[in-house]
This record gives structure tokens, sequence and C-alpha cells, in this order.
């Protein structure tokens, strides 16, 4: 097509480079980015932090100068600690943002490339087909049947036509290719386009938040309510037994900013986007936040075979021609000019003339490359044979008509060509040829026909046929009868090495694989219970068998069905539908236009990076950059590593500042001194609170991870016996704390002695609790507590700041401390050890059992 119009060789890239220079990118305008300095500023807008400020001015006022700069640089430290969070998810946001801009198909240098589609530039040609976002406005030059969804900019959902012959061939911006094919001139960019006139539609689109994210949110108003209430409590008991009022104010502040969870949601954000980086390693792009956390939950992972399955490495084993099957790697064909113009007439592969190795010369459809290399294997023979005749005419493949036609004009005479599916093709064909003879399609000989292709097919060969004409060629779809068959090409596909694996670890993890192909029923069977996804042939129904069935019937069925055989895009949706009524958590991939609607409806749709259209990765919520299955079974497995981190840090967090209001609350309630003071109390929150948590969000998982069943999607965040394990070890932490206190007042060490065995055996008990975290099935005798470095490195930072407060002179007149000796050591530890370590046991002792 592109040949034929003379536009060939498009901009050169030194010309693209010099046009973006003078022109600018191809983008719309975007919201302002939040600065550096704005993150940083609203770390401190937070009314508790505000109140501890203005209290920590007051004490600096009244004499306490010491205590309020402390109270101010911990308040600081902790703004910088939140600021390095948000800025870093940010970045990371923005990175993956980029990494999944649309691309396009555009010549440059003779060549197609795929290219950012906001490195276009005015002059540009692009390649549009069936699926593709316009990435600019241009005309169309070339044409052939394309129809264009302009409802974006007109609301109407009726597709447009475009015609070069007729002056219909504008192109906008945004609109969506509904099928055809064509070439688009750029003539304007990014805010000069007719989007970029009414961009200011697009500004406003709000980021999706994360169901977990806002439960958390909601639970964070909840924990704020109860512990102001608490602090509160401690405030006015401790005035009433005649304490000074201001540090009892600053004492009740101090306790509220220490115990509020402020940052759980952060964190969230946080885990979340490290996360989408690592599953990004793994070649996962995640489009949609909230579709992590959905990940780990899959129990049906409904996937294409061709190229994610399978290597999409075409090679065509076997030819039905002449009656006969021929083995290429054994025989040489005869008689087969017309099959050979057949197949690749028919056919939309580019080539690359200057490149001799005909593996890179080819650029295509692996199915359609295959059927040039069947016949062609050398680039200049191509050539010479391409350029004998002109197509004239062309009706598209289509993945429901399963076929494609051209009409190609060879020095003035005209022949149709069809090739598509046999059965296809064999319906449009009322003769047969066969060593040059042209014979009646008879009844018998279709059934032949038919034996042979099933035969190939259970050889998981994929069959294309080849039909043709040569007289009454009207130029629409009702040329397409009274064909004379050709005969057919058995191409082999072999299953990507590292899918069986895969599949046996979703199997293992209650994980549901399925099938979903366009190939003959007996080829995808061969390629399924190769790959272990099935074992028996009921496990496999076709697309016509489906149509036949209500949606009632498939519901009842759909559970025990492995191979989804000869359907067509449209199905999917039903198919979807039915696994979700059943309760299923569905991830669905797709590549075509066609298959957004099932992807949309999908809880994970699932985008090829490589194939797949504009349409279907912007429906999709995460896309494989490589277009593997075994990529898809990473990526759940990071989402439940992601959700199970979730769960430790938040266990972590909320049982630490319980024990933290505890140990006051109850202090408070029997009448005893304060066992910690204000600035001590933010310590703990500084030393405790954030790197830990932090480090929790990045913990490798259980090595058991993918031996558990799915979770329930509607299942709540502290569900399993959270909620039980922060309340019983939150309490533990306080009631521990406080009676290392007792303890040490009962052997008559004075208060700050005491207050220290009680700072060091709150932070302690903590830091050691971190460690539990880490698992909510296993023992930390059964983990390895070097598998993670960062967890390591946060407590080691903990444990030096502790020390640094205890045995640094200045420090310890700031933190009102002082140097513990080995016996009040061993007090510390044993309060901070005991319930870790019958904890511990007992865990032990139940996993072995």
């Amino acid at each position: 097509m592109i040949q034929e119009k003379g536009f060939n060789r498009g901009l050169s890239t030194r010309e693209a480079e010099k046009r973006i220079a003078d022109h600018g990118l191809n983008e719309l305008k975007h919201n302002k980015k939040k600065s550096p300095i704005l993150i940083f500023l609203s770390q401190f807008n937070d009314f508790l932090v505000w109140v501890l400020i203005g209290a920590t001015i007051v004490s600096g006022i009244i004499g306490d100068k010491a205590d309020a700069v402390t109270i101010l640089i911990i308040v600081v430290v902790n703004a910088i600690l939140g600021f390095v969070q948000e800025f870093r998810t940010e970045k990371s946001l923005e990175a993956l943002q980029e990494l999944a801009a649309p691309t396009c198909k555009v010549i440059r240098d003779g060549n197609v490339k795929v290219v950012n589609s906001k490195y276009l530039t005015i002059g540009d040609l692009v390649v549009l087909e069936s699926g593709d976002r316009i990435p600019a406005d241009g005309t169309f030059i070339d044409t052939a049947n394309i129809v264009v969804d302009e409802s974006l900019l007109t609301g109407e959902s009726v597709g447009i036509s475009k015609d070069t012959s007729k002056g219909k061939n504008s192109g906008f911006m945004g609109t969506i290719v509904l099928k055809g094919r064509g070439l688009l001139l750029v003539d304007a960019i990014g805010m000069d386009t007719e989007m970029g006139k009414i961009a200011n539609l697009l500004d406003n689109i709000e980021e999706e938040k994360s169901p977990l994210r806002e439960r958390l949110d909601s639970l964070g108003k909840i924990l704020v309510v109860v512990c102001i209430v608490v602090c509160v409590i401690v405030t006015v008991l401790g005035i009433i037994r005649g304490n000074d009022i201001t540090e009892m104010f600053l004492l009740g502040v101090s306790l509220a900013v220490a115990a509020i969870p402020e940052g759980l949601a952060a964190i969230v954000t946080v885990a979340l986007a490290l996360g989408v980086g690592r599953m990004l390693k793994r070649n996962a792009l995640i489009r949609k936040l909230p579709a992590v956390e959905t990940l780990g939950c899959t129990s049906v992972i409904c996937s294409d075979k061709t190229g994610t399955l399978t290597q999409n490495k075409m090679t065509v084993k076997e030819v039905l021609l002449n009656g006969k099957i021929y083995e290429l790697d054994k025989e040489s064909l005869n008689n087969c000019e017309k099959l050979k113009e057949a197949f690749i007439y028919c056919n939309d592969t580019n080539y690359n003339y200057e490149v001799k190795n005909i593996e890179k010369a080819l650029m295509g459809d692996p199915t359609e490359t295959a059927l040039v290399k069947a016949f062609f294997k050398d680039v200049n023979s191509i050539q010479n044979f391409v350029d004998k005749a002109n197509r004239v005419y062309e009706i598209p493949f289509d993945s429901t008509r399963k076929m494609m036609t051209v009409i190609m004009n060879e020095s003035g005479k005209e022949t149709l060509y069809m090739k598509g599916a046999p059965e296809r093709v064999l319906e449009k064909c009322s003769a047969v040829l066969e060593n040059g003879k042209i014979k009646i399609l008879t009844p018998q000989k279709k059934k032949q026909l038919y034996n042979y292709i099933e035969s190939m097919s259970n050889r998981a060969l994929r069959c294309i046929a080849a039909a043709y004409k040569e007289e009454k060629l009207v130029k629409n779809e009702s040329v397409e009868n009274n064909l004379i068959f050709l005969g057919v090409a058995g191409s082999i596909d072999p299953a990507r090495p590292e899918v069986k694996d895969a599949v046996m670890k979703c199997k293992l993890a209650g994980i549901k694989p399925v099938m979903i192909t366009g190939d003959h029923k007996n080829t995808a069977l061969a390629i399924a219970k190769g790959l272990n996804i099935c074992t028996t042939d009921d496990q496999a129904i076709t697309g016509e068998e489906l149509e036949k069935m209500s949606d009632e019937e498939l519901s009842k069925r759909v559970d025990k069905i492995r191979v989804f055989a000869r359907v067509s895009p449209n199905h999917k949706l039903r198919i979807v539908k039915a696994f979700k009524k059943k309760n299923n958590i569905v991830a669905m991939t797709g590549d075509g236009v066609n298959d957004a609607p099932a992807i949309k409806e999908a809880d994970i749709g699932v985008a090829m990076g490589i194939s797949g259209t504009d349409v279907t990765k912007e429906a999709a919520a995460m896309v494989l950059m490589d277009d593997n299955f075994a990529t898809i079974v990473s990526a759940v497995e990071e989402g439940r590593v992601i959700y199970d981190n979730i769960r430790k840090f938040i266990r972590y967090l909320l049982s630490c500042n319980l024990g933290e209001v505890l140990t006051m609350f109850l202090a408070s309630l029997f009448y005893m001194p304060n066992p910690l003071t204000p600035i001590q109390i933010l310590f703990v929150n500084l030393a405790t609170d954030g790197l830990p948590a932090i480090a929790l969000g990045v913990d490798p998982p259980d090595k058991d991870i993918m031996r558990q069943q799915p979770r329930q999607k509607n299942e709540g965040i502290f569900a399993r016996g959270l909620w039980e394990k922060i309340i019983v070890r939150g309490c533990l932490i306080g009631v521990c704390t406080l009676l290392s206190f007792m303890v040490g007042r009962y052997y008559g060490m004075n208060l700050a002695t005491c207050r220290t065995i009680a700072l060091c055996t709150l932070v302690m008990s903590q830091l050691l609790h971190v460690f539990e975290c880490r698992s909510e099935r296993h023992s930390i005798f059964e983990i390895n507590i070097f598998t993670n470095i960062y967890l390591l490195g946060a407590v080691l930072v903990s444990i030096t700041m502790i020390c640094c407060i205890l045995y640094v002179p200045f420090l310890r007149g700031i933190f009102n401390t002082v140097a513990l000796n080995l016996g009040q050591w061993l007090l510390v530890i044993f309060f901070s050890g005991i319930i870790f370590l019958i904890n511990s046991v007992y865990l032990l002792i139940k996993s072995k059992k």
C-alpha cells in the first residue's frame, strides 16, 4: 500500500529531530506538577503537628528551650522522611507514566518504526490499523476500508469512513481506528490539534484511588478520634494529679502525634509504587494502582494462546496441496505457483529489502511472515515476485470473519486471492485446484479435505487455507463466493519453555489457567495438554458450541472448561461474565480492539505490550511488556506479596502505636508518674515508626505464598485474625513497658533511670516485633533474617539512635536519659524479649503440626 503511492521513505531521523526541535513535542499540557518545596511544606500540613509546634514555642518562651528545639528538630526530621517517601513515589509514578505512554508506527528512513507518540512531528507518516488511536492531526493519503470513531470530538457514536478519493480524509488526535488500515500524513501536533483546543477536558481527570487506601483513610480518622480522646484523658488525669499544665499538654500532644498512624495511607501508596516498580522489572506494567490489590485475589487467568502461551515464532511445517500433505523439512512442493501467489499477495508483511537476512527483513504478523519464509529463502527473490502485481482492492482480515481478501492487478489481469481459517474459506469455495486442473468441490472431496485439516490440527499445527478466482471481480464483499480452493499451510508455534512451570505454579496457588484461541480445537488441545492446562478433550469447547449455549448453561459448565477454541473476541465478554458469575476473580488477556470490552469487564484486564492496540491498553489494568503468560503469574505473585507486606506494616504500626498509648494510659489510670516524657515519646515515633515500617513494605515473600488459596476480593484488610494479633501484641508491649518501669521503681531507681528503662523496653519491644511481623504463618526461627537487608539496616539505625541518646552526654541531657548498666539492660532485654520468645516458639510448634 505504502510503496504504491511513493511514500516509502518518510522523514529521515535527522529531519525528524530538527522538526521536533522547531515545533516541540506532540503532547498536551498537563496539570502543573507539585514542586519539591510544596511537597516538603505539605508534610507540616497537619493539625496535630501545628499544635505540637505551637506548644514547643510556648515551652521555649517559658524557659524550656532545649526541649523545644529538640522537639522541633524531630518534627523537621519526620517531615524530611515524609518528603523523601512522597517525592520518590511521585518520581516512580512519573517514570511509569512515561513507559505507559502511547506508541505509534511511523515510517522513518524508509522503515516502519515504533516510537513514543510524543516524538511524532509534522510531516511524519503514521501507519494505522484497526484498534490504533490516532496520535496527531493529519491527512489520510492512503486508505483501505478505514473507519474511525470520532465520538471523542463529535459525540457521534457512528464510525466515519475515510476515503482519499472523496475528500473525507482528515484524521484527528485521540480518535480510534475501528477497522481497516491507512497512512496518515501528520500536519498538526500537541496543542495545535483539535484535541489540544479542548485539552481542558483532559486536565481534570482524577487519579483513581486505591480502595485499600480509602479504607485505611477511614480507619485513620477513627483512630485519630480514639487517640485524641485517650490523650485528653491522660492529660486531664495528669493535671488533676497536680502535674504542670504545660508539661501535660505537651505530653498529650506528643502522645497523639506518636500514636496516630498518620503515615499509614502514605506508606500503602509507597508500597504499591515500589511493588509496581518490581513488577515492571518482571515485564508487567501496572496502569492502575488498585489493580495491584486485586491481582492477589486472582482465581482464573484467561490467556490468549499465540504469543502468550507460545513463542509467536511460527514456522510452516506441512502444506496440504494437490490432495497430499507435504512435510516441508523432508520434501519439496510441486505445482504450487498459485498457492504461493495467494499466500504472498494476500499478506500484509512489510519488507526491508536493504536487509539481506530474511528473518530481519520481514516485519509483520508471525503467521504471515511464516508463509513468506515457506516459499522464499532470500530477500531479492521476494522483491522480484512482489513487484509483479499491485493490490487494487482489499477486505482486511477481521477476527470475526477470520479471513482476508485482496484483488491483485498483474499486467492488466485481475485475480482475487483469499486466505483464512480453513472452514471459513471452504464455505466460500465451489471448486478445487489439483495438479493444474479445476475440479468441482463435491461433498466427498470437502469431507476428505476436512479430514486432512483435522489430522494437521491434531499435530498442533495452525492451519491457514487459501483460495482464488479470476472472473466477476466486483469490488465489495459479495465478491467472496464461488472461489477455487488451493490448499492449506500448517504452522507450528512452540510453547514458551517457562509457561509449563507457570501453569503448575497457578494450580498450586488455586488459580485456574484457561486458554482462549481462535485456532482449531485440536490444535488448541494439543498445546493445552502439553502445558498441563487440560487433561481431557471434554475440557475444551469451540466458539460454535458457545454460541448454542445460553448464559445459564455456560455458567454451569464454565468452571470445568480449560480451553475455548475457535472463539472470536466477542465471545470473551461472555466468558469473563460467566466466570465472574461463579464468584471468580478473572484476569483476561487481549490485544485487538474487539478485546477491549472483555478486558474492561475483567477484574484484571491484561493487554499485550508488543501486539496490543492502544484501545486495549487503555482499557487494561496491566500491560505485559513481553506478551508472556509467565509474566501474568509473576504479577499475581507480586500482587500477593504487596498485599501481604501492607498487612505486615499495618500490623506493626498499629500494635506499636497501641503499645505506646497503653503505656501512658495505664500509668495515668493507676496514678503512676509518667513513664515517658514528651520528647521521649516523639523519639520513639522517630526511631521505630518510619524506617522499619517502610522496610516491611519491601519484604520478600513467604516461601509458600503461591501455595495459598486466593483471598476473597471483598476480604477486609484485618481479616484472618489480624485485629486480634494487633490488639494482643499492642497490649503486651504496653504492659511489658509499664512493668519494666514499675520494677525499676520497686528497686529504688530514680525516675530518670526508670523512664530510660521504659523507653528502651518500648523501643526494643517494637524492634523485635518488626521481625515477628514478617510472617503471619511462620515463626521467626523459620525465616532467614538476612533476606531483608533493608529491615536489618533500619533496625540497626534505630538501635544506634537509642544508644546515642543513652551514651552521648549532650544527647543524654536533651532526652532526659541515663546511661544504663548491664543489669538494667538485662531488665530491658527480659521485658522486651519474653513475649517475643514465647510467641515465636508457639508459632514454630504450630507450623510443625
